[in-house]
């Protein structure tokens, strides 16, 4: 079966004086090496580095790919096939990406392509499907080939709706409802009935607004009274040009008329009618013309330059910053929450932009650009652009290409935003560096946005501020060997103190049975008396859903997802089981499969039960919920905050989400509903974790000169861990902390690497694991590799895991060496005839 492509073919061989041009390419597929593609000779001139073209991988696979270096070696060990179209006359991936791109897949022990697949939008990638259509010169009544019933089916399908009709592979065998479809289309294409062809299309489509104007013939004041007279038996029309003349000043302003006014605008009041455009437009009286817009709304640059000044303190800091990045090119501003860090950023940005560079913001959360992006704008105006998966594919391609045509300078986005094409980075602002958000877990590259922020500020000379008030012991350890800078802001803005911290033994109040619901009496007494006070309120609970799991009273059956080694967990609103894991749901079950009982019961708590029974507890409030359900939707973030800070919500429950950042003048009580579930996890980073969670989350209380409170519901008020927060002593735990690591060999000292296998098969997973430790250890020495052990989740979307922890000095070196070592390791697993199907996945820098 052959392929045909409606791309323009290569011509001839050149002549021998002609040059003849190579491109190795980035396919964005996991490939360990880059492929040679020869350059039609009438095309040298159009092929750029950091452009798409389109090739053909394989026999039957075309796919767009980056270019990633041009030159005259033909490949060694194959025959170069012709690149088929050029997308791009200029790179839509810059150079300095390229190089970060490279280091990436070094660093993060993964491929060019897995790297370039993660980094482009959708929009920018192209799809592209076998498809199958009529052959132009077949007819029906001249064809000298019977059809089967099935090739009839094919053939009437294609017949029916508009000329030109195709359908992929797919929907041919769902029309005729069997597996073995293909050997009907192979014979209709010997019959020369239809063609095959690969069909791709560009995902990027710009915005269109249809737009109307007066034409020009009309413009001139006694061509536009004949035209009055014209339409006086003609109400509606004249409605319709009347509206259109009071919104846009012909007289004063031709150009005005030639930009139009857009057409939906034209009919916004309810008297005037579609038709009346329509019509005008027809008679020649309008002009219909498409504009290609921006979907970022721009806004008036000269409004938005808002000033402020800064406090004592701030300018303080900022001066400091300014001092230390004369000397070092790295800086941690560790200022407690609520000290008005974001201030000390926007005057940072301002004379980043001053000097001509750009400027990348990075948030660990969407929630929080949500609320940031408001108060920069007013500031920075249409020089800001926003970066995050909320968005939709074509407006992520209007950022890119927004900071690669220099309209936006400034970006504020999540961790993808380390991917955008800057070129002239000048500051590089990384917001809560401690946050585990900023993670990448699957699939490939597991990278740390921090991490490529940092080597992304190296590669293109930029200063990058780390600003947290809880930073990761890392970061903090890097300041204490001189590497970073380190600024200090110890007090809060303006009047604002820090909150009081109060600890409540939820033990003693299930001994005395005081608890109501999942709320000791303390909490809900204070609940009671801020919202009385018309004070706002956040709850913090680490877990989403109604109820971790249900059971049954009387034979204890619990409901398992199928796919993973979980139980499921209960939502009510929607009233299924699902699996946080893989997204496996079941129905509710009115009864027990096991045993029949009726009596089945939820067991636990998260966000979604804790909503629920504070509406029933406080019915006079306004109780909503922030967490990865309530949040799906793209402005979803921005409403909830955005309630919150209006204050027409009281009561704010949510996951980690709310604890990262967010800033609202009239909160005056935190709860932490269950602190031992943070702090008891089996993790070298479990304390860490507890400790910024606990003081981020309890620094969204009394920010704004309320004295705010803190409870923090614990069985164990004794753990260590609950003196440093309440005493807000970042130095004393980070002491603590960094001689734990130190004696048991976990970062900054050491460098680990985390492998994990997969198999759907138990054994095989076991055994290869086995079998990549043994190699490992030949080359690594037993001392640094660690395991095979199965994690405590130990099958997920139907694979069995097998995780092997290796521990690496942090020498540069060592640590390049070491990962070849790695690599080879795994190949040689990979390539075992018994582990085919095994997959092993690297995770440096685990978190």
């Amino acid at each position: 079966m052959s392929l045909t492509f409606d791309f323009v073919q290569p011509q001839p061989e050149p002549a021998a004086d002609r040059v003849t041009l190579f491109a190795d390419v980035i396919l964005p597929l996991p490939l360990p090496k880059l492929y040679t593609y020869r350059v039609p000779f009438e095309l040298n001139d159009q092929v750029v580095i950091g452009g798409r073209v389109i090739v053909q991988f394989g026999a039957k696979k075309t796919l767009s790919c980056i270019v990633a270096a041009v030159h005259e070696t033909p490949p060694a060990n194959y025959q170069a096939k012709y690149i088929l179209e050029f997308i791009d006359d200029a790179p839509v991936v810059t150079q300095p990406q390229l190089k970060l791109f490279r280091w990436m897949a070094d660093y993060y022990l993964c491929t060019l392509g897995e790297v370039i697949n993660a980094a482009l939008p959708a929009a920018l990638k192209l799809s592209s499907e076998s498809r199958v259509q009529l052959h132009p010169a077949f007819e029906v009544d001249t064809n000298p080939y019977p059809l089967s019933e099935q090739e009839q089916k094919i053939v009437d399908a294609l017949s029916t709706g508009e000329e030109g009709k195709s359908m992929t592979f797919t929907e041919v065998g769902d029309l005729l409802g069997i597996a073995s479809f293909h050997k009907y289309i192979k014979s209709l294409m010997q019959k020369d009935v239809v063609f095959l062809f690969e069909h791709l299309s560009d995902k990027y489509s710009p915005k269109v607004v249809k737009k109307v104007r007066l034409a020009h013939h009309y413009v001139a004041e006694a061509a536009l009274e004949q035209l009055f007279t014209q339409l006086a038996s003609k109400a509606k029309q004249l409605d319709v040009l009347m509206r259109y003349l009071q919104r846009v000043p012909v007289y004063q302003n031709e150009h005005a008329n030639h930009k139009g006014m857009e057409k939906a605008a034209l009919t916004s009041a309810p008297h005037l009618s579609p038709s009346a455009v329509n019509t005008l437009i027809k008679n020649g009286v309008l002009e219909q013309f498409d504009v290609i817009v921006s979907r970022f709304p721009m806004e008036d640059d000269e409004a938005a330059n808002m000033h402020f000044t800064l406090s004592e303190a701030q300018q303080e800091a900022h001066d400091d910053i300014m001092r230390q990045f004369q000397e070092k090119d790295i800086v941690l501003l560790h200022g407690v929450t609520g000290a008005g860090k974001t201030e000390i950023y926007i005057n940072l940005i301002q004379q980043a932009l001053e000097g001509g560079g750009q400027v990348l913001y990075l948030l660990p959360e969407i929630a929080l650009t949500a609320q940031i992006v408001t108060r920069l704008m007013r500031v920075f105006g249409s020089r800001l652009g926003v970066y995050h998966s909320k968005f939709s594919d074509n407006e992520r391609v209007e950022v890119w290409n927004g900071v690669l045509s220099g309209r936006f300078q400034v970006v504020v986005g999540v961790r993808s935003s380390v991917f955008l094409p800057f070129d002239n980075l000048a500051l590089l602002i990384v917001d809560e560096e401690h946050e585990s958000s900023y993670k990448q877990y699957d699939p490939a590259p597991r990278y740390n946005a921090r991490e490529v922020a940092l080597m992304m500020a190296n590669f293109q000379g930029a200063k990058t501020l780390l600003g947290s008030a809880t930073p990761s012991v890392e970061t903090y350890y890097q300041t204490r060997t001189g590497r970073y800078g380190l600024v200090s802001l110890t007090k809060r803005f303006g009047e604002a103190g820090l909150p009081e911290i109060e600890l409540v033994d939820t033990r003693k109040s299930r001994e005395q049975k005081t608890m109501l619901n999942h709320f000791t009496p303390e909490l809900m007494q204070e609940m009671e008396r801020k919202l009385a006070a018309k004070e706002q309120v956040i709850l913090f609970q680490n877990r989403r859903g109604y109820a971790p799991f249900i059971n049954c009273l009387d034979c204890g059956w619990i409901p398992k997802c199928k796919n993973c080694a979980v139980s499921l967990s209960y939502h009510k609103h929607a009233h299924e089981l699902r699996c946080h894991y893989c997204g496996y749901h079941d129905r509710m079950p009115v009864e027990c499969p096991a045993c029949g009982s009726r009596n089945i019961k939820t067991v636990g708590f998260g966000t979604e039960k804790l909503e629920d029974d504070l509406k029933i507890m406080l019915p006079a409030a306004s109780v909503q919920r922030m967490d990865l359900d309530t949040t799906r939707a793209k402005n979803s973030y921005q409403q909830i905050i955005s309630d919150f800070e209006k204050q027409t919500t009281n009561v704010l429950v949510g996951t980690q989400m709310v604890t990262k950042g967010l800033d609202f003048a009239n909160v005056s009580l935190v709860g932490i509903i269950n602190a031992d579930s943070i702090i008891h996890y089996p993790d070298f980073r479990a304390h860490e974790r507890a400790f910024q969670m606990f003081v981020q989350v309890s620094g969204r209380a009394g920010r704004k000169g309320k004295k705010g409170k803190v409870i923090i519901q614990t069985g164990d008020p004794q753990q260590v861990i609950f003196d440093k927060v309440i005493r807000n002593d970042y130095l004393e735990f980070y002491e603590y902390e960094i001689l734990q690591r130190r004696e048991h060999g976990y970062p900054p000292f050491m460098r680990v690497i985390r492998l994990t296998v997969k198999h759907v098969d138990p054994v095989a997973a076991e055994r290869a694991a086995i079998m990549l430790t043994q190699e490992l250890v030949d080359r690594l020495g037993r001392e640094a590799v660690l395991g095979p052990e199965a994690p405590y989740i130990f099958r997920i979307r139907n694979f069995y895991l097998q995780e092997i922890t290796i521990k690496l000095s942090r020498e540069h070196t060592v640590l390049r060496s070491a990962k070849a070592d790695i690599l080879e390791s795994i190949n040689l697993v990979r390539d075992h005839k018994d582990f085919k199907q095994a997959r092993i996945a690297a995770d440096v820098d685990p978190m």
